[in-house]
């Protein structure tokens, strides 16, 4: 992956691609969202799809976005089965209860967790995943990497058990949590203005799945729908990375970003990773490639350690500056800096 031409603000920062950013609250709005739908069953002229549909909303930045699994790769008994069993379920606990709840009387293994990635698809722990893998990838300067399943739970945070390796739990989420990244596809509008045809692009590709202890193949699809598997190393490819390779339209993030996961706790409850994407996407949408964001971005910090209590934010970037917190510290002091790179820069 090229630099782009502009020097990064400090060492070990890495570039996150502009529309990604524009995309990412949104493409993982969560089910209670005021403008997200209920997953959907559609037949369409290329096939099954499984998707939720985010409405528009009155801001620019509210973009429609829906977010589907194609089902092509089933064989057509087990595609009519899951039509059958899905025609039959009430989503709406899902809702007001929880996914578990919602859930919980769904038997079916492969519908259950088609469902659990579609609904929870770009959680906090998927957004943290997705920060290592583009972190990864300028360091390696190439959108095409290979990233070891060890090294990756290792960087999340996650403790070895007394044999060296990771629990099962652990290794079968981080499996599925790559085969959501890569098979769940994004269809939105252009960004750049009204018109345009809608595009449509997954967030990741995996090229390839290597285990060395086994003599069959690795399947990463009965992997992630029916069984607790987890590969040594995964090929894959970086989708969105136009804003790094050749507009410069892209956000550097520090490379302290805290990426740990807390054992026992839900992914959903990390407001940390949640804010930081939130308002790396804010400024993107405030300030467009051309105009300089204020001098403030170069020294204030985007993300946040767990401890600190935040103050509600105002929604204007220019004052987050001057936003105090607890002890009259403000409350991203102490976190990695981040700074805007504007196209044609």
């Amino acid at each position: 992956m090229p630099s782009p031409t502009s020097k990064p603000p400090a060492a070990q920062s890495f570039p996150l691609d502009g529309t990604l950013l524009q995309l990412l609250p949104r493409a993982g709005a969560v089910l209670r969202h005021p403008h997200q739908g209920l997953p959907q069953w559609q037949a369409q002229a290329d096939g099954d799809y499984l998707l939720m549909r985010l409405m528009a909303g009155p801001e620019v930045s509210e973009v429609e976005i829906t977010r589907r699994l194609p089902l092509n790769y089933l064989e057509p008994g087990d595609r009519q089965a899951l039509i059958t069993q899905f025609q039959t379920l009430d989503l709406e606990p899902c809702r007001t209860q929880g996914l578990t709840k919602g859930l919980a009387r769904l038997d079916d293994r492969r519908l259950k967790r088609l469902l659990t990635g579609l609904i929870s698809f770009l959680n906090p722990r998927q957004m943290a995943v997705l920060l290592y893998l583009y972190r990864l990838a300028h360091q390696q300067q190439s959108p095409t990497l290979t990233v070891q399943s060890n090294d990756l739970l290792t960087n999340l945070g996650y403790s070895r058990t007394a044999d060296g390796g990771y629990a099962s739990k652990l290794r079968s989420q981080l499996h599925c949590d790559l085969v959501a990244l890569h098979r769940t596809e994004l269809v939105f509008p252009s960004l750049k203005g009204k018109g345009g045809k809608a595009r449509i692009r997954s967030l990741l590709r995996l090229k390839a799945c290597q285990s060395t202890n086994r003599t069959d193949r690795f399947d990463m699809f009965q992997a992630a729908d029916l069984t607790y598997e987890l590969a040594d190393s995964y090929t894959l490819t970086l989708e969105f990375v136009e804003g790094i390779q050749r507009t410069g339209d892209c956000l550097w993030l520090g490379g302290a970003i805290d990426l740990t996961q807390q054992l026992g706790s839900n992914a959903k409850n990390d407001s940390q990773m949640r804010l930081l994407i939130y308002l790396a996407s804010r400024l993107k949408w405030d300030h467009p490639p051309g105009p300089r964001i204020p001098d403030f971005v170069q020294t204030h910090p985007l993300s946040c350690p767990r401890s600190a209590r935040l103050q509600q934010l105002p929604q204007q970037p220019d004052l987050l500056a001057h936003r105090r917190g607890p002890q009259g510290k403000r409350p991203f002091d102490q976190c990695p800096g981040i700074a805007w790179e504007a196209a044609g820069e």
